[in-house]
């Protein structure tokens, strides 16, 4: 089941606090990214975001879950109605977010 677009634009108000949060379309899902490095995306409507140690210890009763087959898991944000966690949780990952691989 793809993600609706209704989704996606409600997720992004979510995070409008933030300057430099964008999305890309990918196979009917959605990437998140926040200034340049991929935080997490939304997956058949769920928000899910890396499981870096910071997500973990702000979400420690947070569900482990596959965006599709094959994946890595992810951790399922359930509290999207939340703005101000939601900022402060991407705010706090991007210092051990992977940096964008540069292009050879």
């Amino acid at each position: 089941m793809a993600s609706s677009k209704d989704y996606l634009d409600f997720v992004l108000e979510q995070f409008s606090e933030l300057d430099e949060v964008s999305s890309r379309a990918m196979m009917g899902e959605y990437i998140l990214y926040y200034r340049g490095r991929v935080f997490g995306g939304i997956y058949d409507d769920r928000l899910l975001v890396k499981p870096v140690p910071v997500a973990v210890k702000l979400m420690p009763d947070a569900e482990l879950e596959l965006p599709y087959d094959g994946a890595k898991e992810m951790l399922l944000v359930d509290d999207v109605d939340n703005r101000e966690f939601l900022c402060e949780l991407v705010q706090s990952m991007w210092e051990e977010l992977p940096e964008k691989k540069k292009k050879k």
